[in-house]
């Protein structure tokens, strides 16, 4: 008898095929003569019922050993369901408990349970209907990802995690070190010599795989990184984490407009994947978690992006109906707020802006003609404001040399960065997607903490 999938039997199951399952109970109801078990595997956000009657052998001793949270397989019959609610049971001819669950302490119980207290038990918290399908949904985002640029011929390349490099120059930088933190080797004049330390300098867990990114792509055309990526910011907010996932492409013999082009194209691609192949998991978003997650995703997929330079962005919030918390000025950064102002109530669809002041962005990004600004471009999306972050990268020498020491870096720490501009340069570029901000968006989560399995936060590292 082959083992079936839950989410196959429900889908294209027939009845009196046979079948086996193997899942974990989430509810037992029983009745005068029988008794009902859902049971779930993780396949699908729906349980398949598995009905006992009571001339099945040793009945109520098979009862007494199966509550919530109980490990089983169970071999029998798909059948007809009687119920409203699904199409097919399961009559087992045999039901074996392979873990069982202490249904005084195992937390998870037939009742709502908060977010907040499922991050405490995130090694259990899989096995709720709306973590579950996060985490499905997660899946088929990666996949969809990897989908994307496969078939376009790009090469998917693995950033070291560790780095002497602090590519996006906040200083959120978390070290790490095989030093005597009790009693570090000093230097004459009593700093940390660092000539002892493993690497011989000191060295932190990446922020960003895109400088590597660009020397692979000098040398295969396009790339992708998909990994973790660090942040020692503390930021206890629902939209921050210190640990999580980034995508990077970087595209040689491109400009910032064929950028746009790539990221508008990749959005739609993800979005459409993931409402086909999770199509109750996202009706279950967006019957109880966010009634518009649909809406939104249709927005995606449906619509062309705007677009507008950060000058032209700058003139409309200046003239909009409403106060902003934070001020407009030409110079400044745009906060969530005004970003989310623009997708939402002015365009009413995702926008692209581009083109900033080159002094509110990073030192890699390419000088336009101007002067004052650079060809960095955002994608903004209503709801979540910026998803997506990229620019053309300055392929010129001396320019970027000159951006390298105004942004406070020694170029000799960037010699291998400068080295790609001295031999075979050509114009690139590449963006940037935090891969649980689009989970969350995808999801209508509220709570970042809530796409990740296992969160890391300022003061969490539980699991």
């Amino acid at each position: 008898m082959d083992v079936r999938r839950i989410i196959d039997i429900l889908r294209t199951g027939q009845a009196k095929e046979a079948a086996e399952i193997r899942g974990w109970v989430r509810t037992k109801r029983e009745l005068k003569g029988f008794a009902f078990l859902e049971i779930n595997d993780g396949s699908a956000l729906a349980n398949l019922q598995v009905v006992i009657n009571a001339d099945f052998p040793d009945y109520e001793v098979v009862l007494k050993s199966i509550n919530t949270g109980t490990a089983v397989v169970a071999r029998g019959a798909l059948v007809a369901s009687q119920g409203k609610g699904q199409r097919l049971e399961l009559k087992p001819s045999q039901l074996e408990v392979l873990g069982d669950a202490d249904p005084e302490t195992y937390p998870l119980q037939k009742k709502r349970h908060s977010f907040e207290f499922l991050r405490e038990i995130a090694h259990l918290r899989s096995r709720t209907n709306t973590i579950g399908a996060v985490f499905r949904v997660r899946n088929a985002c990666a996949a969809a990802i990897h989908q994307f640029f496969q078939e376009r011929g790009f090469l998917w390349i693995h950033a070291p995690i560790i780095t002497t490099n602090d590519c996006e120059g906040a200083g959120e930088l978390f070290n790490i070190t095989s030093l005597d933190l009790t009693n570090p080797p000093r230097t004459e004049v009593g700093e940390i010599d660092y000539r002892q330390d493993f690497f011989g300098k000191p060295a932190y867990l990446t922020v960003s795989g895109q400088l590597e990114a660009e020397a692979m792509a000098l040398a295969f055309s396009n790339v992708y990184t998909f990994g973790p990526t660090f942040r020692a910011e503390n930021s206890n907010t629902s939209r921050h984490l210190a640990e999580f996932w980034m995508v990077e492409p970087e595209m040689a013999f491109c400009d910032l407009s064929g950028n746009i082009d790539l990221a508008e194209a990749f959005l739609k691609h993800i979005f459409k994947t993931v409402l086909a192949t999770c199509p109750e998991d996202i009706e279950f978003f967006n019957q109880r978690i966010d009634k518009s997650v649909l809406e939104t995703a249709n927005n995606i997929v449906e619509n062309e992006f705007a677009r507008l330079t950060y000058t032209e962005a700058i003139a409309q919030l200046e003239k909009a109906p409403r106060q902003f918390e934070f001020p407009v000025e030409w110079g400044l950064d745009l906060q969530s707020e005004h970003e989310r102002y623009l997708a939402e109530a002015l365009f009413k669809r995702p926008v692209v802006v581009t083109d900033y002041p080159a002094k509110i962005k990073a030192f890699y990004m390419r000088l336009n003609d101007d002067g004052k600004t650079v060809a960095a471009m955002d994608v903004l999306a209503p709801k979540i404001g910026e998803i997506i972050g990229g620019s053309q990268r300055e392929e010129r020498y001396d320019c970027l040399e000159q951006r390298i020491r105004g942004a406070g870096f020694s170029p000799e720490s960037l010699w291998w960065y400068l080295d790609l501009r001295r031999y075979g340069s050509v114009p690139h570029a590449g963006f940037g997607l935090g891969f649980e901000r689009v989970v969350q968006f995808m999801t209508g989560m509220t709570n970042i903490r809530d796409v990740i399995p296992f969160p890391r936060t300022p003061q969490n590292a539980e699991f």
